[in-house]
């Protein structure tokens, strides 16, 4: 990031004076297409797509130099089986049924992946159809659990997207990430949803055409049912019911968007949608956070309790730590809690820290691993010491035992505020 983009995105933030950027607005009349690397910038990036929260498709101008679009796919574009089975073979991947509805997803099963290419196969053969059901391979930790070396044989990751904390926090774990690989069959599919903590993500197609009908965020409201629920399926002829949907009237149709091969397309933090393969497809994706939408993150958490509080209201009085098995339940239900959640703000503040005392100090030298400048640093404390600010402000983090964090939350707090009034001079 440079100065210029640096100045421009915190006049953004200031002007929205405290309200959750790129909520409730209404969709725009298309997707715009990003032809030409040479001509796109990580500031265009910045300031046309992440600032207002706008999907964009980038063209397979963007991938050409990617491993698996060549190693891969076949001659024909078709994914090369001969060659994922005598590289993954015996990896054990998961496989969602997309023919059998499990609340709002779809239930998962474990398998090695030559099992998964023989069904693919059976699948093809008998028509698109199979005894088995409709078997989507998703969510495999591709990265997780492979070498450095063969990634960037692989794919590299866009200098749009490599701002990534989600990735860069569960690295520091080691235990997790949220980059993914999903393959399957013509007629393989995802359930409409919203991503994970109201991420941003990405997805290339490797191979095959992908279909996505896209909400912005607040039109999901005009999709609840009578109960308040979410859909399952927003193509479902149940939805003209204005018993079962009664805001269905208000609601407004999708963003469509075919998604080629070799195409990126960004998805915007907080933007349900729906998705589908048109042909055999193969698909890299990550889900990431970053200064442009942790206020997002952050509103989703305090969305989370309220409904954990919600529907354990009733033994507010009678059990004792209630609010601490709120977080509990919080946790368990959605993968973080406050806790979880200022961990998560440390370590990526304290890497940027780093940065801004040693480039105040002339000291340009220093090396997080991440490739952060200066101008990138200081916006990203920027945004962190006002997220913060409201966690250290907000009742039920108040209420979180943190005599063992170091630094104390209020401490941590104090250093982002000192390190934005002497980023200023940047």
């Amino acid at each position: 990031m440079d100065r210029e983009t640096r100045t421009f995105a915190e006049r953004h933030y200031r002007d929205l004076g405290g309200r959750v950027p790129g909520c409730g607005g209404s969709a725009p009349s298309s997707v715009t297409f990003i032809q030409s690397p040479d001509a796109f910038s990580y500031a265009d990036f910045v300031k046309g797509f992440l600032l207002p929260n706008l999907p964009c498709v980038f063209s397979s101008a963007f991938t050409e130099s990617w491993g698996s679009r060549r190693r891969w796919v076949t001659s024909a574009g078709k994914p090369d089986f001969d060659y994922l089975l005598q590289k993954y073979g015996d990896v054990v991947v998961p496989v969602a049924n997309c023919g059998v509805r499990e609340y709002n997803s779809n239930p998962k099963e474990h398998m090695p992946f030559r099992d998964y290419i023989s069904y693919w196969k059976e699948y093809i053969q008998g028509g698109c159809s199979s005894p088995r059901g409709c078997l989507y391979l998703k969510d495999w930790h591709l990265c997780r659990d492979s070498l450095v070396d063969d990634l960037e044989d692989i794919f590299t990751l866009p200098v749009y997207f490599s701002s990534d904390w989600l990735n860069e926090f569960w690295d520091v774990l080691n235990v997790d990430d949220y980059r993914f690989v999903y393959a399957g069959p013509r007629g393989t599919w995802s359930p409409f949803h919203a991503d994970i903590f109201r991420s941003f993500s990405w997805s290339v197609n490797i191979c095959g055409r992908k279909k996505w009908l896209f909400f912005p965020p607040g039109q999901e409201e005009a999709l609840r049912d009578c109960h308040g629920n979410l859909p399952y399926d927003v193509t479902a002829p149940e939805l003209l019911d204005t018993r079962l949907y009664p805001r269905m009237q208000h609601s407004s149709l999708p963003l469509e968007v075919i998604q080629e091969a070799g195409e990126m397309i960004f998805v915007p933090s907080g933007w349900h949608h729906q998705v589908y393969n048109l042909d055999d497809t193969i698909s890299i994706n990550h889900n990431w956070v970053n200064g442009c939408n942790l206020a997002h993150m952050w509103r989703f958490l305090q969305q989370e309790l309220q409904a954990v509080q919600q529907e354990v209201r009733e033994w507010k009085d009678s059990m004792p730590d209630w609010h601490h098995h709120c977080q509990v339940i919080m946790k368990a239900c959605t993968g973080i809690n406050f806790e979880e959640f200022y961990h998560f703000l440390k370590v990526i503040a304290e890497k940027r820290l780093l940065v801004l005392r040693q480039g105040l100090k002339g000291d340009t030298g220093v090396s997080t691993g991440l490739g952060l400048g200066l101008q990138q640093a200081a916006f990203d404390v920027g945004r962190l010491a006002d997220v913060l600010a409201s966690v250290v402000a907000h009742p039920d983090f108040q209420r979180v035992d943190t005599s063992a964090f170091s630094p104390q939350p209020e401490e941590l707090l104090q250093q982002l505020e000192d390190s934005v009034a002497a980023a200023e001079a940047l």
